[in-house]
């Protein structure tokens, strides 16, 4: 595996939009989970697999911020037993801009973290409200200030456009103040809405106006052109960066690679087989702590699905995929297997083929599903 996936379940408050596996912090047995995290990592090394390849570590969420000083230590100390942190090429962590004080950065500075993924979703206080956020418009700068000050140099803060109620001009704003920031990466999504959420209950009961699909596409169009205008290029579809600054982590899922997803209800990529955790906390816990593997759910991936998967996450880096590389892995050229769909979509300017690479074309980039369901059919 090159990869591993953390996850911390715990949040001080649940966002309108979210439907990670994630529980309140308040009442659960956190440093309980903390060393069955550790637990699972010994039963994977018992059973065979190797940390060795391992290049990059994230840990995602629910909100690892949401930890103590302490617990974040104790955490930091597991990982460093099983990886070698010094070798990997990116170590990363999520963070909530109200829950990053300068303690618990000193100690992700001291732990070995490098890189800082920042939950901004919006400079807009009204928006930050209405979305279930419990930072305010200052705190992600403050944090930003603070983050420079312990030395960390990569920091990516995430935005989401399309929310209920937004304008135009409340995103041009929240672009600026990003840019502003003058980080190495962003990343900017539309929201989309999940079953067993705040705001999926709201939209069935009629109660959420959100902006129209035209509205979308321009709130996309203006994200591109602005991430473009101060420097940041496109790497993949919602993702802009310096060159050079790129998420290492995040290019793994989107070139397939294999990486383990480690705690309740992460999934993970190995030995040809994806895999999901048990999700419930206590269950989790209980289950590693009879020594068993924590797995609630695997299937053996199928050759075909493999290729489909190589095709769809492909397309969305804005490299696209290397026919020579998709025929070293596969056998086949490209072009046997998917050779139809290609011309279509070719056709309808879509993508296009630029020397040894297959990419969406600037079109193909506003009706990505389309594309990709030309590859699951």
């Amino acid at each position: 595996m090159r990869g591993m996936y953390i996850h911390i379940p715990f949040c001080h408050q649940i966002c309108h939009y979210c439907d990670f596996n994630k529980v309140f912090f308040e009442n659960q047995p956190v440093d309980e989970y903390i060393e069955a995290i550790g637990q699972e990592l010994v039963i994977m090394k018992r059973d065979g697999f190797s940390f060795e390849a391992v290049e990059t570590v994230f840990i995602g969420g629910g909100t690892p911020t949401s930890l103590s000083e302490q617990q974040l230590e104790r955490l930091l100390e597991i990982i460093h037993e099983h990886i070698n942190v010094a070798s990997l090429r990116e170590f990363s962590t999520e963070a909530n801009p109200d829950e990053l004080t300068y303690g618990k950065l000193m100690v992700l500075k001291n732990g070995g973290v490098k890189r800082l993924s920042i939950g901004v979703q919006s400079f807009d206080e009204g928006l930050l409200k209405k979305i279930g956020r419990t930072h305010n418009a200052d705190d992600p700068v403050r944090v930003i200030q603070d983050a420079r000050k312990v030395g960390f140099d990569n920091i990516s803060i995430d935005l989401i456009y399309a929310l209920p109620g937004q304008t135009k001009e409340q995103w041009q704003d929240t672009l600026t103040k990003a840019t502003d920031l003058d980080l190495q990466h962003y990343s900017g999504y539309s929201l989309i809405i999940e079953p067993k959420t705040v705001f999926y209950n709201l939209k069935n009961k009629g109660k959420l106006k959100l902006p129209g699909e035209d509205s979308e596409t321009e709130m996309f169009d203006m994200l591109i052109n602005h991430m473009q205008a101060h420097g940041r290029e496109r790497y993949e579809v919602s993702n802009f960066a310096i060159p050079g600054s790129e998420s290492v982590h995040n290019l793994l899922y989107w070139e397939n690679e294999t990486y383990a997803g480690i705690g309740a209800g992460a999934h993970g990529y190995v030995k040809g087989k994806r895999y999901s955790n048990i999700g419930p906390i206590k269950r989790y816990i209980e289950t590693v702590g009879k020594g068993d593997r924590p797995v609630h759910s695997s299937h053996v991936v199928t050759e075909t699905e493999a290729m489909e998967e190589e095709m769809f996450l492909g397309l969305r880096k804005t490299s696209g995929i290397s026919t020579t590389v998709f025929e070293q892995k596969f056998g086949k050229p490209i072009v046997d297997i998917y050779g139809e769909a290609l011309q279509t979509l070719e056709e309808r300017a879509l993508i296009e083929q630029v020397g040894d690479r297959i990419k969406l074309t600037y079109t193909g980039l506003f009706n990505g599903n389309e594309v990709f369901q030309e590859f699951l059919k």
